[in-house]
Formats: structure tokens, C-alpha cells, sequence
């Protein structure tokens, strides 16, 4: 079992040195991988409706910073050796796919190939707004934009053609370490597990009950064996309240048996005494799995 560490780019982290502590620090416990966050702008007295809380709002205040996840992820690639540097999730849709395979092209060549991309379709609709995209057409663009990526990262001369990007002939490098990037394909409902298990390379749900993750898991694996992929080979990331506390070896053990690769922990966890919190996890927890 892999852990990771989720909202990473909140908090008290938004900082140089609390992100470095952070990371170091992750690293040194065990932890395989840091998942930053993504709003370009919140919107104040947004409508849109936060899906993973029963309040609707994201949690803390609106005007709470959210560094940009790449620029955030470079900077402590140079800080760290070990760990993976994850977006969970990154708006992909928000974002030009052209312009965006060179940046994480970039990033997995500078930091050894530790880049995993989660991607997602979004959900605050006064951001693409703002953004210029049209909030309807998201779930495409992101199907189109993956496509797109991974023909610049794996082509020589790269040329595609799809719904919104087309280019021909197009030399994107440096190009990732491994010839690709694993793609892992954020959310919660059915749509994003069949994603998933159309096109990801994982599947992030972040959390949800056992029976729920358990359907969304079928969901994947049926996906992907009707698009004639191996399900085994998509990867499993999520958390959830039980993964923290007393009963965190029983609530990983049963995540495992899900078929979870990586549980996620969420960074307020760690946002007190960060460098003790994170070693007293990792011989308390990741230490014994």
C-alpha cells in the first residue's frame, strides 16, 4: 500500500519553508506522494454547488490562497528526492492542453519522472466563467486534452487532430521521463469511473463509503475490460476519514481489500508540529501495512 498526502498545497503549506518542512518531512515518513489542489480564482458569493461536502461551500473561506499546483510542485522538486509530485486534482479542461504537456513534461524531466497528473472535469461554474470556458463543454475537453497530451509526450513529430485541439507535425520536448505521464482521472461519479476505466491510468475519488467506492471500483473495472485494457493496470487512490486515528490499520486493510493502491491522508492533519506529526504516522501507520 502507497500513502500519499492530499490538500497539500493548503494551509500553513502555501509557504516556502512550511512546504519544504512539509515535503522533507513526508519523505523522510514514508510517504510516496504529495496531491496539491487547483482554483485559479474563487469567485466570492459563488452559487456552484461543492460536491464532497454536505454544505456546498469548499471548506474554508473563499479567499483562502491555493497556490498553483505546477509552479508549487516544481518548487519542492528541488527540495525532495523520493517522493511523487501528484495533482489531485489539476482542471484540466481549464487549462490549454498544448501549453499544459510542456509544462508537466517539464516538471517529470526536472524532478526524475515523479509527476503523476490527476485530472478533473471541475465543478465551480463561475471559474470557467472567469476562464473564458464554457462550463457545458468540460467532460469533453477533458477527454480531448488527455488525448492530446499523450500524443505530444509519445510522438516524435506529434500530430492530432480532435474536438478542440488539432496540431500536426509538432516537436514538444523535454519529454517525460518515462515517455509518458500517468494520467489518474479525479471524481466521484459514475462518469469519472467510467473515464477511468476508458482512458485513466487511476482512478482518484479522493473518498466515499466502502459500498460506494466498491461500485465506482465495477464501474472502472467493466470499463475498462469493455475497452479491451487490463483493469488491473488502473491505479486506485483515495483516503477517507477512517485512514487517520485509532483505527487507521483496520480502515487501510479494508481499503486494500477494495482494491485501493494509495490511500491519501488530508495535510490539516499535519498542519501543528508538522515534522513529528508525519514521523509519528509513518511508524504508526505506513511503518506496520
Amino acid at each position: 500500500m502507497k500513502f500519499g498526502i492530499v490538500f497539500a498545497n493548503t494551509g500553513p503549506f502555501v509557504d516556502p519553508g512550511p512546504a519544504v518542512e512539509l515535503a522533507r518531512s513526508a519523505e523522510a515518513a514514508g510517504f510516496e506522494s504529495l496531491w496539491t489542489v487547483e482554483h485559479t480564482v474563487v469567485p466570492a458569493g459563488y452559487e456552484s454547488t461543492y460536491p464532497y461536502d454536505r454544505s456546498g461551500r469548499m471548506p474554508g473561506s473563499d479567499d483562502a490562497p491555493i497556490p498553483d499546483p505546477l509552479v508549487w510542485l516544481a518548487y519542492l522538486a528541488s527540495a525532495t528526492s523520493t517522493i511523487n509530485l501528484a495533482t489531485g486534482i489539476l482542471i484540466q479542461p481549464q487549462r490549454n492542453p498544448v501549453v499544459l504537456a510542456k509544462e508537466v513534461a517539464t516538471l517529470d524531466h526536472l524532478s526524475g519522472g515523479r509527476v503523476q497528473l490527476g485530472v478533473g472535469v471541475g465543478w465551480l461554474e463561475e471559474e470557467f466563467d472567469a476562464i473564458g470556458i464554457p462550463f457545458t463543454e468540460r467532460g469533453r475537453r477533458t477527454d480531448d486534452g488527455i488525448a492530446a497530451m499523450r500524443a505530444l509526450w509519445s510522438q516524435d513529430q506529434a500530430t492530432y487532430a480532435g474536438e478542440f485541439t488539432s496540431f500536426t507535425d509538432c516537436i514538444c520536448r523535454p519529454r517525460p521521463v518515462g515517455g509518458t505521464v500517468p494520467v489518474h482521472i479525479g471524481g466521484h461519479t459514475e462518469v469519472a469511473a467510467r473515464r477511468a476505466g476508458r482512458t485513466g491510468d487511476g482512478f482518484f475519488p479522493a473518498s466515499g463509503s466502502h459500498d460506494k467506492l466498491a461500485a465506482l471500483f465495477a464501474v472502472v473495472r467493466s470499463t475498462a475490460e469493455e475497452a479491451g485494457r487490463d483493469p488491473d493496470a488502473i491505479e486506485i487512490t483515495c483516503g477517507g476519514n477512517g485512514v487517520f486515528g485509532p483505527g487507521a490499520l483496520d480502515e487501510a486493510a479494508a481499503l486494500a481489500e477494495l482494491g485501493v493502491d494509495r490511500i491519501v491522508v488530508p495535510s490539516f492533519l499535519f498542519w501543528k508540529d508538522t515534522e513529528a506529526a508525519l514521523a509519528a504516522y509513518g511508524d504508526e501507520v505506513i511503518a506496520r501495512i
